[in-house]
């Protein structure tokens, strides 16, 4: 069995070293140019030279849950891609987004500006019940998300492109329940895959129709937000802020307005970071399951490419 690993921007030899140790029958190898195809293809962001030359994969394994990268591509026909499904993904998420609602709800950055300016000061609290939480997407990212918010006594509602159901979430689908999604929800959190239909979906017309003080929450892909519609709807009113996780462009340009506006929080895409010896168990695994002959449908991750996720 032979695998290749071509991962853009990825440190190869710990990678290489924990896929040889979980896979010892097999040849693992950092692909160079004209080397002989591999049976397996670990990757991230490979460039079309390499999915070129790769005549006689079995299956490509992302390195990611986000397979936008991939799907830029013209890979080859009738071989499966998969994601990683979770792979310590999911509880970094549920860390992060709920850190965030949290501190937009309790107000805590305006309890920290106080604390600098050495200011003894309350706030009035704030009712649960008038921060409703959106979670578009729910996939296995999106429903850990929308369980962790629910300890904490927030309501939750989702949206995805086919119907779901999530204990204790309010879930609604497809483009004739978006509105309504989006008007139950102040909080809006985008769990989204990228797709050609998803791309700029938070823009000025949808986040408009989020509950007044509305705030977004972006950890999926910069491309699902408009940059100009959320600086204008934060400057005229509407939105009380944002966090965002990913942008267009990473890094984010110095010059960037994001960068200086008051009520814009970055982080530097680090909300679910990939755990290496998670994904290299999760990845070993279900190659053996390959070659062991269990069906593809029963393998967690697999790609529907015309969907794009």
């Amino acid at each position: 069995m032979r695998i290749t690993f071509c991962c853009t921007d990825t440190n190869a030899e710990p990678w290489l070293m924990g896929l040889r140790q979980a896979l010892p029958q097999a040849q693992v190898e950092l692909w160079v140019e004209g080397a002989a195809p591999a049976d397996y293809a670990v990757v991230w962001a490979p460039p079309q030279r390499f999915v070129d030359e790769q005549t006689q994969l079995k299956a490509i394994f992302n390195i990611g849950a986000g397979v936008d990268a991939l799907m830029k591509l013209q890979l080859p026909a009738g071989v499966p891609v998969v994601r990683l499904d979770d792979a310590g993904m999911s509880v970094q998420m549920a860390e992060y987004v709920c850190h965030e609602v949290i501190r937009h709800f309790r107000e805590f950055d305006l309890y920290s500006a106080a604390a600098e300016a050495g200011q003894w000061s309350y706030r009035k609290p704030r009712r649960r019940d008038d921060f409703p939480v959106g979670v578009m997407g729910l996939g296995v990212l999106g429903q850990r998300v929308a369980r962790a918010l629910q300890s904490f006594e927030f309501a939750v509602h989702g949206w995805s492109r086919s119907p779901k159901s999530v204990p204790g979430v309010r879930t609604y689908a497809g483009p004739e329940g978006f509105l309504d999604f989006l008007r139950a929800s102040r909080f809006l959190v985008c769990l989204l895959p990228l797709t050609p239909q998803t791309q700029g979906i938070m823009n000025h017309a949808s986040l408009s129709q989020l509950q007044p003080g509305g705030y977004v929450i972006n950890v999926a892909r910069g491309a699902h937000l408009v940059d100009a519609d959320l600086l204008a709807l934060l400057d005229s009113g509407p939105l009380a802020g944002a966090t965002l996780d990913v942008f267009r462009t990473e890094p984010l340009p110095a010059d960037h307005p994001f960068w200086a506006h008051p009520r814009i929080h970055i982080t530097p895409h680090t909300s679910a970071r990939t755990l290496r010896d998670h994904s290299i168990a999760q990845i070993a695994g279900k190659i053996g399951q390959l070659a062991d002959g269990v069906a593809l449908a029963s393998i967690a991750g697999v790609v529907d490419l015309p969907m794009g996720y």
